[in-house]
């Protein structure tokens, strides 16, 4: 089979081509890699470079395979992304012509998971605040309080893998778990011993607030004013999904009282402006988009794509597949 690899070289092909990575594909047929430096490519330049590839290895910032790009590569039967969502990368052309779409949205999810309950942590327990105290030559910061997950209350905004994978982890905390969904089952909410709850009543009632709801047209700027403002005092907003989901001036302005603290990990222009507000809050915890995966599962998540391409060729299920009715709820970037 002939591969054809979109991303560049660059660190972020490294991390995910790693020389373990490397040694494995000769197995797996013949692979072509884009020799620019950057992550990606333009549309033009992989219409012109695809070729004859049975598979297409996407990255981030990758365009999306639609007709013109389709036209330009006639044998295309996968199409592997290394990201999570595949929203901005497909196309409803590519299922319509068979291509099968796979990602390495699960590690994804299970990462994010984890960095969730490290936020959560660090935010409750004022890591940094701590950790900065100690390097100016100080012992406890004042005022010295901790807090800690144990029998919170926690909101989900929302229900999906990462979301799933979160839950669980949250048990073994013996949090009272609320959940707002459309889409969660009773059997599902019973089995991870969490509630239904309006989005509403997870802002007014909810310790700590986590979202997850995936970037489009119909949930941009959902998190409003008024939903912000009810945030009870003292209580901890997570968003490790997309800025976009929140009202950006009610959040500095509602931020701004003090009165509860936020991990943000998103945000409305990434970089993050020199010149943001956020910089100069003390109650918010600001990662730069790194929830996950963390690099060290960059590798991992070729090599299950690539196991995939097996798995195909024996007539197997693929464990990475993203059927198209999933892909259209997934984030747009």
């Amino acid at each position: 089979m002939k591969f054809f690899v979109s991303m560049g070289d660059c660190p972020a092909r490294q991390d995910f081509f790693s020389p373990r990575v490397m040694a494995e594909l000769p197995q797996y047929g013949d692979f072509v890699f884009n020799p620019a430096p950057t992550v990606s490519m333009t549309k033009e330049a992989l219409m012109e470079q695809i070729g004859g590839a049975d598979v297409l290895i996407t990255g981030w910032d990758a365009p999306r395979v639609d007709a013109d790009i389709l036209r330009a590569a006639p044998n295309l039967k996968l199409h592997l992304h290394t990201g999570g969502s595949v929203a901005s990368y497909v196309s409803k052309e590519e299922y319509d012509r068979g291509v099968r779409v796979l990602s390495g949205n699960d590690l994804f999810a299970q990462s994010v998971a984890e960095g969730c309950i490290c936020y959560m942590l660090d935010a409750l327990r004022r890591v940094d605040v701590y950790r900065q105290t100690l390097r100016g030559g100080g012992w406890f910061p004042q005022p010295h309080q901790t807090r800690g997950l144990i029998g919170k209350k926690v909101g989900l905004v929302s229900y999906g893998a990462i979301a799933g994978y979160l839950a669980r982890l949250l048990r073994g905390f013996d949090v009272e778990l609320f959940i707002a969904s459309r889409t969660i089952s009773g059997k599902e909410l019973e089995s991870l011993g969490a509630k239904r709850a309006s989005i509403a009543e997870i802002f007014a009632s909810c310790d700590i607030v986590s979202l997850h709801t995936a970037l489009n047209d119909n949930t941009r700027g959902m998190i409003t004013r008024e939903l912000l403002h009810s945030i009870r005092d003292g209580a901890l907003f997570v968003n490790t999904a997309r800025a976009g989901l929140v009202d950006e001036q009610s959040l500095y302005d509602e931020l701004g009282t003090g009165r509860f603290t936020a991990v943000l990990d998103v945000y409305h222009t990434e970089p993050l402006p020199m010149d943001s507000p956020l910089r100069a809050m003390p109650n918010v915890l600001m990662m730069p988009h790194v929830a996950g995966p963390t690099t060290d599962l960059r590798e991992e998540i070729t090599l299950r794509l690539l196991k995939d391409v097996r798995a195909w060729q024996e007539g197997q299920p693929m464990r990475c597949e993203i059927p198209y009715e999933y892909a259209v709820r997934m984030t747009i970037y």
